[in-house]
């Protein structure tokens, strides 16, 4: 046979060979460093016999695939160190994610001692540096196996499995965990490895099944790679939102009150009627969109007509029984029926649309308890939503613009370059998840389609990503931890207008039906102002800081001048306090720094008698003495533009 390697060399062989042996056959060196096999494109395992002509690419650590395996291998490992140390732990899944693995198990939580102690072990195993074998045996042996070792949750993937499934393992030296593979020969290939933290999770990920205990960790081929990506995970932790914005009183959460349901300090709420006011003024103002207030709730007859009932009812909070009251009520997860009752107050003409319509709607969605984080998955926030309702031959126009739209706000935010594009399109096999004909979902998906490549957007295709009733673009941005998290959505609906009997009247005096956008601007302010925490680690542009500037009097023989400056300020528009306190200048100064304040006006006698203000900032550090008014002047601009200033560094400072 003969085996094609990926520089183009060929390699001839009389008899069927494995993929490690092959590579010992190139090179012991490579052998050595050999994590998998890429063969005829697909990943395959080391151990894996090759009997005829291939294409064969050897994967080490370098490659992606390969610190997958790498990784994937620490978790049996970990996985064989908790049944070491607690042998009542029952595993279940342990698999290799972007930046490590994780393993859960039925066990009594772990502490971080735990953790230490299971490192600890893990570094015997490794030493051991037992082989790693592979088997199979047929699903009713493999069920009997598994029963014998007592893990009855590998039992029960087992028998999910088809009658006739031949089901591997891999075996470590006495640790035997169901497995399809790859992994490494060898416990020793594992280099530089850390155990992250411990947390709960849901079998299968059903909150109704058995709670569980994950245990995450991260494994690199080098230990010089795994301490660069420790420190990455201790700065993230810096900028974690759900920390840092309770650091600096932006938001609290109270056990009596509920989970996912944010308290907003002045500071916080103060910032997100900044991101509130900017954006319906910019819908208004410059987009052409009419502000609408609609019910934070409705009957069910409502959501049936419009499809939720069937499809969302389960993400709801549903108020009352329907076997046992005259009505029901929910609150509602989203605001498109009750603008299309807008549109509906009157009766529209051709030249009436687009008709777009804004809201700043609060909406209210039953989140799984394990899947609440901060400000970035809530049970009740607010949205900047809105709806398009547009001719036919308008909707690729609006739908640009809704992206145009998207764009502007997050260019303004500094943000344009942390996000990425994706066309959430629907799963034909899983028809009963959507309404609609096939037909009408490949147009709308391919008009979206075409409009992005139009537009030189980069973007993905994600199936089974779409709303019930149409696709739509999803903008996401990733959190801290590496997670992505949709920021804006924009949805193509051809299907709705008919179910609420929406109409216009054309030029000939007949009924058409509309088409419908749905939208939102910047998305959801808590999860928006979350972003924004991490993306600047609290240091935010100065127009969306709750407090722009302070005065600082060198003593209490200058508050009335701190005052007049304040008062100065605040009459042009600008967040301003005085830290009038009995305190140093220095510590004054310090303290205003780890508020992560734009500005600080130090002001003394000096300042009283020439009219200025010493200026100190994020930006420039000292900046000198300057004119009250000029400073005035330039901060106003500075806001009134949303200009994001360049932070001064430790370089600079020096």
């Amino acid at each position: 046979m003969k085996i094609t390697l990926k520089d183009g060399s060929v390699k001839e062989y009389t008899e069927a060979k494995s993929i490690f042996e092959i590579a010992k056959d190139i090179s012991e060196g490579l052998a050595r460093i050999a994590c998998a096999g890429e063969l005829n494109g697909k990943i395959a395992d080391l151990r894996t016999v090759v009997s005829e002509d291939a294409d064969l690419n050897i994967i080490t650590a370098n490659d992606a695939a390969g610190l997958t395996v790498i990784r994937h291998t620490a978790a049996h490992v970990m996985a064989e160190a908790v049944k070491r140390l607690f042998p009542e732990a029952k595993v279940t899944i342990g698999p290799a994610i972007e930046d490590g693995f994780y393993y859960d198990f039925d066990a009594e939580p772990f502490s971080r001692e735990d953790l230490d102690k299971i490192e600890a072990e893990m570094k015997k195993i490794i030493k051991e540096g037992n082989a790693i074998t592979r088997f199979t045996l047929p699903k009713e042996e493999a069920v009997r196996y598994m029963e014998e070792k007592n893990e009855p949750f590998k039992v029960e993937l087992i028998q999910d499995l088809p009658e006739d499934a031949i089901i591997s393992f891999y075996d470590q030296g006495g640790f035997v965990d169901l497995c399809a593979g790859p992994h490494l020969m060898s416990t020793k290939g594992i280099k530089a490895y850390k155990l992250i933290s411990s947390s709960m999770a849901y079998w299968r990920g059903d909150s109704q099944k058995a709670r569980l205990q994950r245990i995450y960790g991260t494994a690199f081929n080098k230990k010089e790679e795994l301490k660069a990506h420790l420190e990455k995970l201790e700065d993230a932790k810096k900028r974690d939102h759900n920390r840092l914005g309770r650091e600096m009183g932006l938001f609290t959460t109270v056990d009596v009150i509920g989970q996912g349901l944010p308290l907003f300090t002045p500071k916080g709420t103060k910032m997100i009627m900044k991101l509130q006011r900017w954006i319906e003024d910019l819908e208004e103002k410059e987009w052409g969109y009419v502000r609408t207030r609609t019910p934070l709730m409705a009957k069910s007859d409502l959501y049936k007509l419009s499809g939720h009932w069937d499809h969302y009812k389960e993400g709801m909070f549903v108020l009352g029984d329907e076997e046992t009251d005259k009505e029901v009520f929910a609150l509602r997860p989203m605001t498109c029926p009750f603008q299309y009752y807008v549109y509906k107050n009157e009766q529209r003409s051709y030249r009436d649309l687009p008709y777009r319509m804004g809201e700043t709607s609060t909406l209210f969605r039953a989140e799984d308890s394990g899947e609440m984080h901060g400000l970035t998955r809530v049970r009740q926030f607010t949205i900047a939503e809105g709806h398009l309702i547009v001719r036919p031959d308008q909707m690729v126009e609006e739908f640009k613009g809704c992206l145009a739209l998207a764009q502007y706000c997050l260019k303004t935010l500094g943000v344009e370059e942390d996000v990425t594009y994706h066309l959430s399109k629907w799963d034909p096999d899983n028809r009963a998840k959507y309404i609609g004909e096939p037909q009408v979902w490949e147009e709308t998906e391919q008009h979206i389609r075409d409009i992005l490549k139009e537009l030189d957007i980069q973007f993905v295709e994600d199936v089974g990503e779409a709303a019930f009733y149409g696709p739509k673009v999803d903008i996401n941005a990733r959190n801290v931890y590496g997670k992505d998290d949709t920021m804006i959505t924009i949805q193509w609906d051809a299907l709705l207008a008919e179910q609420f009997d929406m109409y216009y009247i054309d030029p000939n005096g007949d009924k058409v039906r509309p088409y419908i956008i749905h939208r939102t601007s910047l998305g959801c302010y808590e999860r928006t102002l979350a972003w924004l925490i991490e993306k600047y680690a609290g240091k935010f542009p100065t127009w969306l800081c709750a407090e722009q500037v302070r005065v600082l009097p060198i003593s209490e023989k200058y508050e009335s001048y701190a005052e007049a400056v304040r008062k100065e300020l605040a009459k042009n528009g600008i967040d301003v306090t005085v830290d009038n306190r009995s305190e140093k200048i220095g510590f004054k100064i310090r303290e205003a720094r780890l508020d992560k304040l734009p500005y600080m006006l130090v002001v003394g006698q000096k300042e009283e008698e020439d009219g200025t203000v010493s200026v100190r900032s994020r930006f420039a550090g000292d900046e000198g003495s300057r004119l009250l008014s000029d400073f005035i002047s330039d901060i106003k601009k500075e806001i009134d533009s949303k200009e994001i200033r360049k932070e001064q560094t430790e370089t600079d400072k020096n």
